[in-house]
């Protein structure tokens, strides 16, 4: 019997991803220059040709049952930059989700990943009390009809930007807005407990109640809502936008201020590669600024990863601070200046590696008078 023909008896739910899977393992790795992960910690099975072959081979059961054969599906941030770079535009990222949760159900579970999993209901508690202190420092209304999805990075670590998000989003649509609930689900999912993420995604999306619209601020967060909740069956039933289009239809209220130093921004990977958005923050910073913003070397649909997504910052956290200091050096040699961004945890990264990072929202905040 010919390989592709074997049925995956060890691992059967990666089935549907048999012809993702054959076509990495059968390739000649022509994107494995690509991977974050691999560059920072250069190991063959790390590449995504590497990762790929595990899950395959732990599917059919030709490698043992162990953490060491599982561990690769966990070493990716999910940045979709080798499907990018791939001629049959082959989703790894997916499919690595799809195997973390495969083998979590033999009981093959990274144990960071574990420990994700079992903290996850605290971590909702800590994110819903930070969304009523959010609530409280706003003036948001429980009741309005447009509520804005913050994210838990933002809620959690960088409150700052919270606020400001907040605020540009009721001056973009001129009227109170109500705050989601913290967290998504997207740990869950990354964990490989996609039957817990849908159960909170079941209920996170009832939570909108009679909502019209839901802005959003976290890239990570829209990529939940916009594609990995319809994967899962979830139906969100407001529409959803995402917080920098809407200001990018409403540049003419945003006032041109310039900046002395300058400003770079960076494509968050959920939101250029995951939901195809690289032209409107640009619009808007191109607005504020009164010129194109700087940029790093590898921009828009090729633009490097941070490091901070996939769950890598728990299971990987030294690689993935290789990453990130990457990306800040980076930005240094090529003149430094601010980073701007529309990811949370990028935001975070930037910072705990010395660069001068802001997120978009605040210079939108900046631009944006009260009564425009």
């Amino acid at each position: 019997m010919r390989p592709d023909q074997r049925p995956m008896r060890r691992l059967p739910t990666l089935e549907a991803r048999r012809d993702a899977l054959e076509k990495c393992v059968f390739c000649p790795k022509l994107c494995r220059t690509t991977c974050p992960v691999s560059n920072e910690e250069p190991r063959e099975t790390l590449t995504p040709w590497g990762k790929m072959s595990m899950a395959y081979f732990s599917a059919h059961g030709d490698v043992e049952a162990s953490e060491s054969f599982a561990s690769p599906a966990w070493a990716c941030t999910g940045c979709h930059a080798c499907k990018s770079a791939c001629d049959h535009d082959n989703d790894v990222a997916g499919t690595l989700l799809d195997a973390r949760s495969a083998l979590k159900n033999t009981c093959l579970l990274h144990p960071a990943a574990a420990r994700a999993i079992a903290k996850f209901e605290a971590h909702v508690l800590t994110t819903d009390t930070a969304v009523k202190k959010l609530a409280r420092a706003t003036d948001a209304r429980a009741d309005a009809g447009t509520h804005v999805l913050v994210g838990c990075g933002y809620l959690t670590r960088a409150e700052e930007s919270a606020r400001d998000i907040v605020t540009v989003a009721a001056r973009l649509a001129r009227e109170p807005v109500a705050i989601a609930p913290g967290c998504c689900g997207l740990p869950l999912l990354y964990a490989g407990d996609h039957a817990a993420f849908a159960v909170h995604a079941e209920r996170f999306a009832a939570a909108f109640g009679n909502a019209e619209r839901v802005l959003v601020a976290d890239s990570g967060c829209a990529m939940a809502l916009r594609k990995h909740y319809p994967a899962a069956g979830i139906t969100v039933r407001p529409k959803i936008e995402l917080l920098i289009e809407f200001a990018a239809r409403e540049l003419g209220r945003l006032e041109t201020i310039g900046s002395k130093e300058t400003v770079r921004y960076h494509d968050p990977c959920q939101l250029s590669r995951g939901l195809g958005v690289t032209e409107a923050p640009r619009a808007v910073l191109g607005r504020i600024l009164g010129k194109a913003p700087a940029e790093f070397e590898q921009n828009r649909d090729h633009g490097s990863c941070a490091g901070t997504g996939g769950l890598l910052p728990v299971t990987m956290p030294a690689v993935s601070k290789r990453i990130s200091r990457s990306r800040a050096d980076e930005h240094t040699r090529l003149g430094g200046g601010q980073v701007v961004t529309a990811c949370a945890s990028s935001l975070r990264a930037f910072r705990k590696a010395g660069a001068l990072a802001d997120d978009i929202a605040t210079w939108i905040l900046r631009a944006l008078p009260e009564h425009s």
